[in-house]
């Protein structure tokens, strides 16, 4: 009969806690045992089951009686895994005092049963929870005790946790390469239990670890593995990366790679709002547009972001801002703003140190007398002081001639004093002023200089260029002009022939145009150098072009017996149409340059994500793959043509800084005697817009 009753009970409680089959079993289980020690035990895996299913109210129900039962069999392993759990359900209810006292107790029990894995557990656990409070150094001693006896036990899920805490420990006391450590050793575990959320935190950490320690090329490799990972849904996170992982390519200056990574974060953040994501796609381009010397679109960038920043309150990035700033102030000129933005990155900087080292510190009196004792005090005081004060006037009174003396000789003295220390403190003053005049002059006249040395760079720069035209000029341009004069001295001293000087005259025909072409190259590519040419774009047919300039090069495919097809589309892009013409008719060029007699020339143009890709084709010499490398330098490299043709080496140099000047790209497929293809990117709207 006491059995029935019993099972009715449980069968109640089980009716209104339990949620699982599980938990349904344990219950029934618990009703048919004896109270001994299998009934404690029973009751701890049920126990266990509630707080893995996170009910912790019903999970301390059955603790309570658990408690009784093992207190009562005086079973020590029961009462050490029941504190344990005691002290999970209270950390999980940031009850900071009774989970500490739980992990204690069942720490003190298990050390007596030499549970060594059950030590390490509590060990860890409690890591967890100092280290939640700020507690680093006290973390990390507890969470490294638990590390040795979890990996000779290969228990992953602890160990994960286990090194995500020293992680976190570490990373906070600015002992990176112990961070980066122990998140290696989290991934490596987040793999083996394929937890992909495990995985792409655990990836992201590492990027931004590595990025802090200036490793950008594994910081590049992380962010990317993140992005390779996440969700389509994940809009969020992915805004941030993507700014991120731009950033990190402007360390090597691969602009190409990082425009499109940032173009990407920005317009991803600003269509979800993401705030955070919207002020590093901000900076990064800001730091973008200021290395390309666009100083206009970075201004306005960086003005943004300086707003977002201070909204979001987000310290580092706005750091990051005030540097930018300066740069950009120095870089135009304005000394003065720039001047001011240096001393903002300064105080938030030290502020920053500040609250980095300082930390709280109340000091608590125990000695502080009780209410009744401040009056007993009080009264005692007064009395003493009016018996003083009837002494002092009848002393006075004898002596108040002597006092007047004594105190009108004090008052000069005084005078005299506050006098000097007036002058002190007046001149202290000027001193002080003139001190923080003469470091706000050094720190302009540094800036001045900073940017003497950049316009002296550029200068440099520019003289370079010169003498490469110089050396080009008297290399190629004498050659074709040599050439010309020989055939006109000729003419003139009536060595030649009416037949000859017919047959002469396309040769003399072709060193004109090489000439020229020769002149064309070099005038744009100077420009490009020297940073004065400008692209002003608008929308216009591609096909068009080809047909314009095909018709140019008729009578020199015709003259080598070369085969042009044009499978171009009517297709419109966006970019400066006299830049787009010069690059094709180089390549065509080119082309035809590299071509045998019997060869094909195709042209085609095709849109892939939503952007025109033009390629030109030939079925030429093509190019070694040692030389390949060399295309698209700022160098003078070239090669002669299939006739002989000779040619500057600038004109794939020119085709590149045109491209790039509109938002595009270019790249080349060759195969020596396999002929070659061009490709050409460009966007068919405005990309800032």
């Amino acid at each position: 009969m006491r059995q029935l009753i019993t099972l009715l009970i449980f069968l109640s409680v089980s009716i209104c806690f339990s949620q699982t089959k599980e938990q349904d079993s344990l219950t029934i289980q618990l009703a048919f045992q004896n109270s001994d020690t299998s009934k404690v035990e029973t009751s701890l895996k049920l126990i266990k089951s509630l707080y893995d299913s996170k009910e912790y109210s019903k999970s301390l129900k059955f603790i309570s009686e658990s408690e009784k039962l093992s207190n009562a069999l005086n079973y020590q392993k029961g009462n050490a895994e029941i504190a344990y759990y005691k002290a999970l359900i209270f950390a999980e209810r940031d009850d900071y005092i009774n989970a500490i006292d739980n992990y204690t107790k069942s720490k003190d029990l298990f050390i007596t049963l030499k549970d060594t894995l059950s030590i390490a557990k509590v060990n860890n656990s409690i890591g967890l929870i100092e280290i939640a409070r700020g507690n680093y150094n006290k973390g990390l001693q507890y969470s490294l005790s638990a590390i040795v006896e979890l990996e000779k036990r290969g228990l992953h899920t602890e160990l994960c946790s286990a090194y995500k805490n020293l992680a976190n420990a570490y990373e906070h006391i600015n002992s990176r390469a112990k961070a980066i450590e122990f998140n290696l050793k989290r991934l490596a575990v987040e793999k083996v239990l394929n937890n992909k959320d495990g995985i792409i935190t655990t990836h992201k950490k590492l990027a931004e670890l590595y990025s802090l320690e200036k490793e950008n090329r594994k910081a590049i490799d992380y962010y990317e593995k993140v992005l390779r990972d996440l969700s389509v849904e994940n809009d969020s996170l992915k805004g941030e990366i993507l700014p991120r992982l731009g950033g990190e390519y402007l360390q090597f200056k691969d602009y190409d790679v990082a425009t499109g990574y940032l173009l990407e974060g920005l317009k991803l953040n600003r269509q979800t709002n993401n705030q955070l994501g919207l002020l590093i796609s901000l900076n990064n381009l800001g730091k973008l547009n200021l290395q390309q010397n666009k100083t206009n679109i970075a201004e306005i960038q960086l003005a943004e972001a300086g707003a977002i920043a201070k909204t979001l309150e987000n310290d580092q990035q706005l750091l990051m801002n005030y540097r930018l700033m300066t740069v950009l102030d120095s870089t135009n000129g304005n000394f003065q703003r720039a001047f001011d933005w240096q001393r903002d990155y300064y105080n938030l900087k030290q502020n920053l140190k500040l609250e980095e080292t300082s930390s709280p510190h109340v000091e608590v009196n125990n000695n502080i007398p009780s209410i009744t004792d401040i009056n007993a005090i009080s009264k005692s005081v007064e009395s003493e002081i009016l018996e003083q004060h009837e002494q002092e006037n009848f002393e006075n009174e004898k002596k108040l001639n002597d006092l007047k003396l004594v105190f009108y000789l004090l008052l000069a003295v005084f005078a005299i004093v506050l006098t000097f220390f007036v002058l002190v403190y007046s001149k202290r003053n000027s001193r002080l002023k003139y001190t923080r005049d003469l470091e706000e002059k050094n720190q302009k006249i540094e800036l001045q200089n900073a940017a003497i040395l950049e316009q002296t760079k550029h200068l440099e720069d520019i003289n370079k260029v010169k003498d490469r035209l110089f050396s080009i000029v008297s290399h190629d341009l004498k050659d074709s002009l040599t050439s010309i004069k020989g055939f006109i001295d000729l003419l003139n001293d009536g060595s030649l022939t009416q037949t000859e000087f017919n047959s002469l005259i396309p040769e003399l025909s072709e060193n004109a145009n090489n000439a020229s072409l020769l002149l064309f190259n070099l005038l744009n590519w100077s420009k490009s150098q020297m940073q004065s040419l400008e692209s002003k774009p608008s929308l216009f047919d591609i096909q068009e072009v080809f047909e314009e300039k095909t018709h140019l090069l008729e009578q020199k495919l015709d003259k080598k017996g070369i085969t042009l097809l044009n499978k171009t589309l009517r297709d419109f892009v966006y970019a400066d149409r006299s830049m787009i013409e010069i690059v094709i008719q180089n390549l065509l060029t080119n082309a035809i340059k590299f071509s045998k007699s019997g060869d094909t020339i195709t042209v085609a143009n095709h849109i892939s994500n939503g952007r025109s890709i033009i390629s030109i084709s030939d079925t030429g010499v093509g190019i070694a793959q040692e030389n390949l490398d060399k295309l698209f330098k700022n160098s003078t490299f070239t090669t002669v043509g299939t006739n002989n043709e000779k040619g500057t080496g600038l004109g794939l140099t020119i085709c590149k800084e045109l491209i790039d000047l509109n938002m595009g790209k270019i790249w080349v497929e060759s195969g020596l005697n396999k002929g070659t293809t061009f490709y050409i990117e460009l966007p068919k709207t405005n990309p800032l817009a």
